[in-house]
């Protein structure tokens, strides 16, 4: 990755979108995978369901799970298709997927997948943003991006389409209202076979393709420090027969009191020995192949 694009590393540290064209040579161990030949090899290879995507919101959110031999049908009558986790198919992306997050200084708790997304020409995702770490390496056809950065939620922790229900947690640190229409600050990239596309985490975007296209994704959805800290302080307490016990009465009126008496209890030996933690300590545990 990093001999591919050069400053590719310092331009993701930036957050800021970032494409390159011509990339073929670069990637010609994934071009030449006979799964990506074409759309029809991909369907022939594929062994398990796929999501084609309703036309209604015109994103993965609104999908319905079809079959290979449907999904032929479904994309000839405008459906996009996605064909999730990639890499169990093909194993060799199991080892992009891997060097990619280990470049980037990605924690051993990102969760990392290969996404293929067929679309139709003239057919695209609605405007939206993701929690995750988007590269796309363009197959075949040519797909338009248009790319806004997002001044109305910064770090966002869950996906977002515009017009659609904001989840729960998203709303309750949302600053201001989210738009129902693309900011005005856009930014279009357009992608041909070999173009690699670097979208970051809550950047809004929306796609449109120019006769059918095939693109891969690597998607990586990296922990928080939030992540981080209750990952190791969940291991920490399950040290503790104490912390292990059920957390019984609190749902009981008569019985609530005493319980809230047993959770500040144990409250006071955590604020005891939280104060005496290090980065290291945590990171310790979250990223063994490094410490250890």
């Amino acid at each position: 990755m990093k001999n591919a694009v050069p400053d590719f590393v310092s331009l993701y540290q930036k957050h800021l979108p970032f494409v390159a064209h011509g990339l073929q040579s670069h990637f010609k161990e994934l071009l030449d995978l006979p799964l990506l030949t074409s759309l029809e090899s991909l369907l022939h290879s594929w062994p398990t369901l796929i999501q084609a995507h309703l036309p209604d919101v015109r994103d993965e959110l609104s999908s319905v799970d079809t079959t290979p031999k449907d999904a032929v049908k479904l994309f000839a009558n405008g459906m996009g298709l996605l064909f999730n986790e990639a890499q169990n198919v093909a194993p060799v992306l199991k080892e992009w997927l891997e060097k990619i997050r280990k470049d980037l200084g990605l924690s051993a708790l990102t969760y990392g997948r290969c996404l293929i997304y067929a679309t139709p020409n003239g057919k695209g995702t609605a405007p939206h943003f993701d929690q995750n770490i988007n590269f796309v390496l363009q197959i075949h056809g040519i797909k338009k991006w248009i790319m806004a950065p997002n001044e109305h939620v910064a770090h966002p922790m869950t996906r977002h389409t515009m017009g659609q229900e904001t989840d729960s947690e998203l709303k309750s640190y949302l600053e201001v209202p989210l738009p129902n229409k693309m900011p005005k600050d856009t930014k279009t990239f357009e992608l041909h076979p070999g173009s690699l596309l670097y979208v970051p985490r809550g950047y809004w975007h929306e796609t449109e393709a120019k006769g059918d296209a095939l693109a891969l994704n690597f998607t990586f959805t990296a922990p928080t420090w939030i992540d981080l800290l209750t990952t190791a302080l969940r291991g920490r307490l399950a040290l503790s027969p104490e912390w292990r016990e059920t957390a019984e009465g609190v749902s009981d009126p008569l019985r609530f009191e005493q319980a809230a008496q047993t959770f500040d209890e144990l409250l006071v030996t955590l604020k005891h020995d939280l104060p005496h933690w290090r980065a290291h300590d945590i990171l310790g545990v979250t990223e063994p192949d490094l410490y250890n």
